[in-house]
């Protein structure tokens, strides 16, 4: 009865008929009251989105997969330190993590989210060190800043690593094959838990958790990264999560989202028989709470405003913000934008625009063939490649193994072992390769981490995830275009993912690109109207349309859907800074930085509203943290810069906008901030040269030739500073500088009130 229960269970998640296993199962535990069935009642009640529920039915219990199953259940519910306790018991310290890998990996969430950064590091290692595939503790140490070079993690030790892992389960699967008579024996007191790997890690939004299957009674059950035999064995587990809280929040925030499917690396010996296999998979997923990517360096680009509006605005990390697909694509919402904020210069309230015009090597795949060309060719490669390779592979091999076995027991083995270590060997060079990029991208390496995707197979690089973090970096590098195409080509090859599109969003929203920006929010709505990435988009065309109130109600309804969505929160501080509530402005960037705090947008946003309060002290220490996280960005250089000048700094001022210029010579902000200090220190001439050359980047900017007007004036050139003050009226700034220009022009022959005023 006992074996007959638990294949109904099986069988109806298999087929996510969740109702049905939840009624069978509690029979089961009724009739065989046992705290193995307990799990499986658990991952029941997880794979039905009652965590709640797996949290009651395994408190107390003592089983290493049953403290696994509740971390899991309290993880969700956000209740950490109860997590964190049953993983590392505090009364006995020495005790083992359960589920290897995967006990690691949740352990360092939970530390992330506890702001324990030092520990977090220390377990998302040990996890790597256990299993070398778990690419979802690799993607967090990356977000930490705390990853090693890819090709040391993924090197000769981890290709070892795989290598016993997986001629150990074949030698298992080949001394411990049950009999056709001992099929009907098995019991579910008998029955161990696989091991999984991380196989795809995508990053949800708002109420909707996927968790990680695991095997319970050979079937993957419910919310854990990934399970483990009841005797011990190590187990896989991927999440994706936002970048960790500060102190401050240790309690009081949902915990991330986690979407995980995990599938294994080999088959279970004790697992139930089913269906004439050895072992029975149920790869599903469980939707709880929804809640990372977000996951930065993004500018505001608004006709005839070149300073007012430029700088990082939108932001992900975006994720908040993510995991990665090594066969589609993940999320992580890491992102940055600019502020709507009008920027202080100098002491002027003269607004600008910021005209960019980045040049950067282009992918191969955009420019030597059509998508929908690669994607024809990818799926003839593939079907090439799986009649080639299929038998090379881990698990071709371990599936075949035992028409080897009858035919020459031994040989098989070894061609086993031939399979297993061809097939490491291009897994960890595909990691490799993604795994540098993905370490570059967050390290602000933008240009390098392109290079680096560029290296991957087509098949590989025309993947949404690899696109969309090749639109991320692509919009950190302030090239709007190119990011548009990548995340268009993300949108072809994954129309049902979210991964970025907040992200892309804004792209769209810099290039003032209304109708494709509506169609965009309308499409992500009609997707995923539960998703933080979603309401993102619709907020973007909102604030493009300068309804700003409206803006700021749906970026909040994305924090309410996922309050771990840092950009969200950056995105809402965006908004009230428009709205000129600096006060919630200053509360929304500190939660997003409670969330992750290598957020440098968030930095940047609190810079900017202390700069627009004079508050030089605290605005020169907020962009000096901005610029500590992202030392390429431009924008980031040119405030601090400007916060140096405020200060009366003026050597360190100048020093940072000439590396502001160098680092992109296209943004004419540094220029302008440059020639404000040079009339500071009365060089009008060299002032003046610096913007006539700004004038050849931005020819329609009328706070170029206010300050020339203004230069002239000090120089008593009367006629000249009344043509540029004309000049800069002429060219429609906005109310707020032409009543600035206006009254400059009435006090032409006032020298003092005119300093003052512009």
């Amino acid at each position: 009865m006992e074996a007959i229960l638990i294949d109904c269970v099986q069988n109806s998640l298999r087929h996510f008929l969740h109702q049905n296993a939840i009624f069978m199962c509690e029979r089961l535990c009724a009739e065989f009251p046992s705290e193995t069935n307990l799990q499986l009642l658990a991952g029941c009640y997880l794979h039905n989105n009652q965590a709640y529920a797996a949290y009651h039915v395994l408190k107390g219990t003592q089983m290493a997969q049953s403290r696994y199953l509740f971390a899991i259940s309290c993880f969700q519910m956000d209740l950490l330190s109860e997590a964190e306790a049953s993983l590392s018991p505090v009364t006995d310290p020495t005790a083992e993590v359960p589920n290897g890998a995967a006990g690691h990996y949740l352990l360092g969430l939970i530390y992330r989210y506890t702001d324990r950064r030092k520990s977090a590091v220390h377990h998302f290692k040990q996890a790597l060190s256990i299993d070398p595939l778990l690419w979802a503790a690799y993607e967090e140490l990356c977000l930490l800043g705390a990853a090693e070079e890819a090709s040391t993690v993924f090197g000769e030790v981890a290709a070892l690593c795989i290598q016993k892992q997986q001629l150990n389960k074949a030698l298992a699967y080949q001394n411990t094959q049950p009999s056709s008579d001992d099929h009907s024996l098995v019991s579910g007191r008998n029955i161990g838990l696989e091991d999984s790997s991380p196989r795809e890690a995508r990053h949800m939004s708002g109420n909707d958790i996927r968790v990680i299957p695991g095997n319970y009674h050979g079937v993957v059950t419910s919310g854990g990264v990934a399970s483990q035999s009841l005797n011990g064995g190590p187990g896989n587990m991927s999440f994706y999560s936002t970048p960790s809280p500060m102190v401050a929040q240790l309690s009081g925030v949902a915990p991330p989202p986690l979407c995980k499917n995990v599938q294994p690396n080999g088959p279970n010996p004790n697992a139930v028989i089913m269906d004439g296999s050895p072992r029975s998979i149920v790869n599903s997923t469980i939707q709880a709470p929804r809640r990372k990517f977000v996951d930065e360096g993004k500018l505001r680009k608004i006709s005839g405003r070149l300073f007012s509006d430029s700088g990082p605005r939108r932001s992900t990390r975006l994720a908040a913000e993510t995991a990665v697909s090594m066969n589609s694509n993940a999320t992580t919402v890491m992102g940055n934008g600019t502020s709507h904020s009008s920027k202080y210069i100098g002491g002027s309230k003269l607004s600008s625009v910021t005209f960019r015009s980045v040049t950067v090597r282009k992918g191969q795949p955009w420019t030597s063939e059509s998508f929908d060309e690669g994607i024809r060719h990818e799926v003839r490669d593939d079907s090439r490649s799986n009649a080639a390779t299929s038998s090379s592979s881990p698990a071709g091999d371990l599936s075949s193994h035992d028409q080897e076995e009858t035919a020459m027991p031994m040989g098989g083995l070894v061609m086993g072992s031939s399979r297993v270590i061809t097939g490491t060997s291009e897994i960890l060079d595909l990691l490799r390769t993604l795994g540098e990029g993905y370490r570059l991208s967050c390290m602000y390496r933008c240009q390098d981490a392109l290079d680096a995707y560029l290296k991957l197979p087509h098949k590989h690089y025309n993947t949404g995830w690899v696109l969309s973090q090749v639109g991320k970096s692509y919009f950190e590098l302030v090239d709007y275009q190119e990011a548009h195409r990548a995340f268009s080509l993300a949108r072809l090859a994954s129309p049902y993912s979210l991964e970025g599109m907040d992200i892309h969003s804004t792209v769209l929203y810099h290039l003032k690109e209304d109708m494709k920006l509506s169609y965009l929010a309308q499409e992500l709505i009609s997707t995923d109207r539960l998703a933080p990435q979603s309401w993102c988009a619709m907020g973007n065309c909102y604030s493009l349309q300068k309804d700003h109130e409206t803006a700021l109600k749906n970026f909040q309804r994305a924090v309410r859907l996922n309050s771990r969505f840092a950009y969200a929160h950056t995105l809402c501080g965006h908004e009230y800074v428009a709205l000129e509530d600096f006060e919630n402005g200053i509360k929304s960037y500190h939660s997003a930085l409670r969330i992750d705090g290598r957020h440098y947008n968030a930095w940047y946003g609190l810079g900017m509203i202390y700069l627009r309060q004079e508050k030089f002290e605290f605005s020169e220490h907020h962009f000096r943290m901005a610029f500590q996280i992202n030392p390429r960005s431009s924008v980031i250089m040119s405030y601090l810069g400007t916060a140096f000048h405020a200060l009366k700094k003026n050597d360190e001022a100048f020093e940072m906008m000439e590396k502001a210029i160098l680092a992109d010579k296209k943004n004419p902000l540094p220029m302008y901030q440059k020639a404000n200090i040079l009339v500071s220190i009365e060089k009008f001439d060299e002032a003046l040269k610096v913007l006539e050359e700004l004038k050849e980047y931005a020819p329609q900017e009328s706070s170029v030739y206010a300050l020339m007007g203004k230069i002239y004036k000090r120089s008593n050139m009367y006629d000249k500073a009344m043509l540029h003050f004309g000049l800069a009226l002429d060219l429609k700034p906005p109310a707020t500088d032409v009543a600035t220009i206006k009254a400059a022009i009435e006090k032409l022959h006032v020298p003092d009130e005119l300093e003052d005023t512009l």
